[in-house]
Formats: C-alpha cells, structure tokens, sequence
C-alpha cells in the first residue's frame, strides 16, 4: 500500500471532540486548524460563501413559509464550514455529487443563487429548468452532478464517476457527500470496497450532523466511528471537526492529492450539526433547545469571523459590507425567482427515458 489507512488520524484528545461527541466517548480527536496559511483573498472568499450560504438559506426558510416553495426543503444551516471548505479545495473540473440537503455545496461548487431559486420556485429558468425542485439540483457546466433523494443512492454514482476520469486518464477527482445515515446502506459498503479495489480518484464526505432524521446516531449505529469504518477496506480516513472550515479545506486538500497522485481514495468524516430540522416540515422535537444552543457555541460562520479577525485579516467593517453586498445578492435571486416563467408544459416530455406513447 502507497499510503497507510489511519496515517491522518489524531489520537489525542482535544478540547474541542468534546463538543463534537455523540453521547458515548469518542476514542479519537478531529482534525483541526490551526495556523492561517491562505492568502487573504482564499480567505475572504470563503468566509463569504459561507455567508452568502447562510443568508441564502434564510431566505429559502421564510420563501417556504410563505408558500413559494413546495415539496421538501432541507436547509444547510449550520453545515456551512464542510461544503465550503471541501469544495475551494478542487479544481473547477472536478465533480462534485451530493443528496438532499445540497443548496450550499450548489452555490459553493458555482451554481449561481439566482438559479438555484428559480429552481427551488419550480421555474423554467431553474438549473434543473424547474423540474428538480430543492432535492435534485444540477449543472453540468460546472460539473455539480446533482442532489440525490434516495438516501445513499449518490454514492455509488460518484464511484462511477471516479472510475470515468481513471478509464479517460483524466486527473479530475470526485467528491461525494452523504449524511452519517447513509453508511448504514449497503451500496456505502460496496462503494468503498470498489473504490479500494480500484484505485479510484474519489473522496467520500460523511457529514455526520448526528441525526438521521429524527433518529440519533446512537440509536441507529452499532459503531459510531465513521471514519474508523474505512479500515475494513484498507481505505485512508480522517475524523474532521465539521464546523471549522480550514480544517475542512486542509483535510481535502491531502485528500485531494491522494487522489490525483496516487488514484486513490479516501474517507472523511465531518462531525458537524444541523441547526434547523430535518427538513421545513420537521418541527424538531427530539432535541432539546439546549443541546442546539450548545452547538450554536461553535457556529462556523462566527468561528470563522472571530479567527480573520483575530488574523487582522478582516474588519467589522468589512463583514458589514460583506452582509449588505450579499443580502441584496439574495434578494435579487428571490425577485429573479419570483419573475421567471413556469416550465411550458412541453417540458413533461423532455429529458425522460421512453418516449410518450402515440
């Protein structure tokens, strides 16, 4: 083997896996950022996505209770720091493949909010030209190949992806993200077996918000360890702390490099947590606002914000620019939303497998 399963694995303690623990004790510690070692203009465009996120996704909150947004809508708040920090460690021509809660990694990736509104709208001038709605996002112009539904049904997709850019003897690399629920599945399991087997260019993104729905982690998982998983296929991990989002970016970038050099994959796994419900309709009983308000310590977006300060790096100033640039950003994507036209109902018979029948 070029490279050893566990060779990122911290196994001290920190002050920090305490907060990021399930109930039970966790045996190892996240991987965590420390010195700034990007330019200034990495920086700022990170903390503003981010922001941009954020503030986007509040606004898809208020859009679904005023009804303008139908169906499901699971929102990104509070995941920021892993879709953002993992995806600005690829290249444009990377892929990136992802489930249900995508709105932030689509924006991130280069989906513009503009878009990605009008497809929340149902709208023709959606991404997915109104037909994919917040569950099924897409744009291959900038190779962001979806929001999947079926929970872990995105993962084998990457797999395949992977196994595209190897057959083309391209270096393109492919992220994958899935919640922690989704390791539970058996197409996980054969998905990392493959990818082992085949010396395939993917990186798996476990984002273990710690509730599968409704369900906790410890109700649902015999091994709560998701990174520790990847041993049974001789596969490199990493556990990452999910809310620190240069910690997100350094852990990818190694991933990043395992891939393009030496074909090969890896696990990471970000413990991260979920501010809002499941999804719009979840009023979120099974956990207390206690334990909500104990992550919201460590809130990535005023992590991060403290740290660029502390760095001198950026101003009150500037982050109040930064809100007033971006909050005319996201209104601007509802009124594009609110404005474009319904799909012309010709649409029901374009991009399906089998045409309709005479």
């Amino acid at each position: 083997m070029s490279s050893q399963p566990t060779e990122q694995r911290n196994r001290s303690n920190s002050s920090a896996a305490g907060v990021l623990d399930p109930p039970e004790k966790r045996d190892s510690s996240p991987s965590q950022s420390k010195e700034l070692t990007e330019d200034r203009e990495t920086l700022v465009k990170i903390f503003r996505q981010m922001l941009l996120i954020r503030r986007f996704e509040e606004k898809c909150a208020e859009s679904y209770s005023l009804g303008k947004i139908g169906g499901f809508c699971h929102l990104y708040i509070g995941q920021e720091a892993v879709g953002v920090g993992s995806i600005s460690a690829l290249r444009e021509d990377d892929y990136v493949l992802t489930s249900y809660r995508e709105h932030g990694q689509a924006i991130a990736k280069g989906i513009t909010p503009d878009a990605i509104m009008a497809e929340l709208y149902g709208k023709a001038t959606g991404c997915s030209r109104g037909k994919g709605g917040s569950m099924h996002l897409f744009d291959k112009d900038v190779n962001f190949l979806g929001g999947h539904a079926i929970v872990g049904g995105q993962i084998p997709l990457a797999t395949g992806v992977a196994f595209a850019s190897k057959y083309k003897e391209t270096d393109q690399v492919t992220l994958c993200f899935f919640g922690e629920a989704a390791v539970n599945q058996g197409a996980f399991h054969e998905s990392l077996n493959m990818a082992q087997l085949w010396k395939l260019p993917c990186i798996y993104i476990c984002e273990n918000n710690m509730y599968g729905m409704g369900t906790s982690l410890a109700r649902a998982m015999s091994f709560s360890d998701v990174a520790q998983k990847a041993c049974a296929y001789e596969i490199a991990s990493e556990f990452v702390d999910g809310m620190d989002v240069l910690a997100m970016r350094h852990a990818t970038e190694r991933a990043v490099k395992r891939a393009r050099e030496e074909s090969l994959p890896t696990l990471l796994e970000a413990r991260t947590y979920r501010y809002m419900g499941h999804s719009m309709s979840d009023p979120g009983k099974y956990r207390t606002r206690a334990e909500i308000e104990k992550y919201q310590e460590r809130d990535p977006i005023k992590m991060f914000a403290n740290k660029l300060k502390e760095q001198n790096v950026i101003t009150d100033a500037d982050i109040a620019g930064l809100e007033k640039e971006i909050k005319e950003e996201v209104e601007h994507a509802a009124r594009f939303a609110d404005a474009s036209p319904l799909p012309d109902p010709s649409e029901l018979y374009t991009n399906v497998y089998a045409n309709p029948l005479n």
